[in-house]
């Protein structure tokens, strides 16, 4: 008997073992379930591209209502127990065929272990959260408008230290965004959005020499403005239910100061707040999130091509995801060409034969794919480049046409993947090549569409809501908010001139491209390069997967501003900066007062 005792507890001890390995851990789960934030979310009735995850296991396959499931999939008769979902992920089509799901699998078992514990663990924590009280609000008042404005976000507009004087940013430096309501019994502001969002007459901070923007959202319907009088600033009167109105303005002192409603009675019923201005750290290291950077610098270009004749030209492209960081303190799950966004720049001739191996990396979730505007075949070689994470497709075309052309994945949804980053642009140089230049630079409008509102700090998620309706949370140069301002501004010298290859990945806006302060002195409109140049010109119109050249002289020393002249999409992040070195032009340009609060 002893020794039955003894056998028993020996196999007991080793299934107990056996199933803790099984287990997973939920902590490293997480990080795989990064992967799976493309097109799933754990929140509840939310469905991207995929349905909602929250609750799945212990749930009938295909049995979330609205949701167009694969008819393979509705007549699956599975029961999502963690067994099934492990041998689904291990291989999607062979355990479900004839499923949509493109996700080729995880093919680590540790993996798959980890991310079942931690969607185990996740409905768990949220069928506990249901049963606990919700916490109390700061305040009580009208639900605001469903598209906010953008929120404390510390933009990177404004890099250069406070010298005393006003020198305001083109982009506000901070956001705050208010409404009007009523709170404990009285007229209030109260703070909407970021990290003042429910707070009661928040007290509004800023660094001295920044830029504030405060936007005045009326949330009850009585008239209300908003007065910094120390600033000497008044925003207009907000009169219905809804309406907003936005006011900017430097702050080159130190101190505490007050801001108030000025209708009679209200500043005396409640609606008082503070703004405390502070001195910068003198650290020059902001706070950045953990992500990698991705921007890709506008500067490395290849260099023009000085032979003479046709050749065989190898390009690699790697295409990799991560988690990378799109502004101060927040990051996203990019896909890339090559680690960065947009992907690098190729450069080759008319007449070359260009091969293209695409390596897809194996910690991909997706199958990814490559389709050059360049190339003359179908689907530019999207048809014949959709490749499983850890393999390698090659693809051969000769360039035939001159000019600047897109590259990006295609692989459906060809907009998601465009929007995660997967784009890029080729240059076919004409025979003779382009006139030389002093500086030519890389440079590439995108959007990106986040579940959460613009400047939200943490792990942004991919919302198809916001990009099947072309509602960006972010437009930007080269990946990232301060991709071209705060990391990689472009730097050049008064007399020197300037070559911008631009293109628009999009995957959904038109570009106006401007740059603040300059004329075009040569425009290649949709990069047709064999015809001859507009000269002189302001604003050039580059739509989505196409491509541009301009070309200016530099003759004024100072910051030129590059934006797209829909300018709302600056307050989404799209700003970049071209700091001229050189003596003073009052020949050319002579201001005669002082720098004053202006939007440029």
């Amino acid at each position: 008997m002893r020794s039955l005792l003894v056998v028993s507890g020996i196999l007991f001890g080793l299934i107990a073992v056996a199933r803790a390995e099984e287990t997973g851990n939920p902590t490293a789960g997480e990080e795989v379930f990064r992967k799976c934030q493309a097109c799933h979310s754990l929140e509840p009735a939310r469905r991207t591209v995929g349905p909602t995850l929250r609750g799945v296991i212990g749930r009938a396959a295909g049995s979330i209502e609205g949701y167009p499931y694969s008819v393979a999939m509705k007549r699956s008769g599975l029961f999502w127990s963690p067994d099934a979902l492990e041998k689904f992920l291990a291989d999607p089509s062979h355990f479900v065929p004839g499923t949509k799901m493109i996700f080729t699998g995880l093919r680590r078992p540790e993996d798959r272990a980890n991310v079942i514990a931690y969607l185990e663990q996740s409905a768990t924590a949220s069928a506990a959260g249901q049963t606990q009280p919700a916490q109390a609000s700061t305040a009580n008042a009208a639900t605001p408008p469903s598209t906010p404005a953008p929120q404390s976000q510390t933009a990177a507009a404004n890099t250069q230290p406070a010298t005393g004087g006003t020198q305001p940013a083109y982009a506000a430096s901070v956001r705050y965004t208010l409404r009007s309501g009523i709170a404990e019994g009285r007229m209030v502001f109260i703070g909407f959005g970021g990290d003042i969002d429910g707070v009661v007459n928040p007290n509004l901070t800023a660094h001295q020499g920044d830029t504030v923007q405060i936007t005045l959202i009326n949330g009850e319907g009585a008239e209300h403005d908003i007065v910094f009088p120390d600033q000497k600033i008044a925003s207009q009167h907000v009169v219905g239910k809804g309406a907003s109105t936005t006011i900017a303005f430097a702050v080159p002192t130190l101190g505490e100061f007050v801001y108030f409603c000025s209708l009679p009675g209200h500043r005396e019923a409640g609606m008082q707040g503070k703004l405390t201005v502070s001195a910068r750290a003198p650290s020059p290291e902001a706070a950045v999130a953990s992500g990698r950077d991705i921007t890709n610098d506008p500067s490395l270009v290849p260099a023009p091509i000085q032979r003479s004749g046709p050749a065989h030209v190898v390009v690699e492209l790697n295409t990799v995801e991560l988690e990378g960081r799109l502004a101060d303190g927040t990051t996203y799950q990019y896909w890339t060409f090559n680690r960065t966004v947009p992907g690098p720049m190729i450069r080759v001739r008319v007449g070359d034969t260009v091969e293209v191996h695409l390596k897809n990396d194996a910690d991909s979730s997706m199958i990814h794919s490559v389709d050059f505007h360049a190339a003359t075949g179908p689907g530019g070689g999207a048809t014949y480049t959709q490749t499983d994470p850890g393999e390698e497709k090659v693809l051969e075309f000769k360039a035939l046409s001159p000019g600047l052309f897109v590259y990006h994945c295609a692989t459906p949804m060809v907009a998601h993947h465009i929007a995660n980053g997967m784009y890029g642009l080729i240059l076919v140089e004409p025979e003779g090549g382009l006139p030389p230049v002093d500086h030519e630079f890389y440079v590439m409008e995108g959007e990106i569409y986040t579940q959460g509102v613009f400047g939200q700090k943490g792990s942004q998620e991919f919302s198809v809501e916001k990009l099947l309706h072309e509602s960006a949370e972010y437009v930007v140069f080269n990946g990232a908010v301060d991709a071209l301002t705060s990391q990689h501004p472009m730097r050049v010298k008064t007399g020197e001139t300037v070559r911008i290859f631009f293109g628009v990945g999009g995957p959904n806006y038109t570009s106006s491209f401007h740059v603040i302060g300059e004329i075009f002195d040569k425009v290649y409109p949709f990069a047709d390069i064999l015809s001859p140049p507009l000269k002189n010109v302001q604003t050039v119109t580059v739509p989505a997967g196409g491509a541009a050249i301009v070309e200016f002289k530099v003759e004024v020393p100072g910051r030129y501003l590059l934006v797209d002249h829909a300018l709302s999409r600056l307050e989404r992040g799209l700003i970049g900066f071209i700091l001229a070195e050189g003596e003073p032009r009052p020949d050319i340009y002579n201001p005669h007062s002082t720098a004053a609060a202006a939007g440029h």
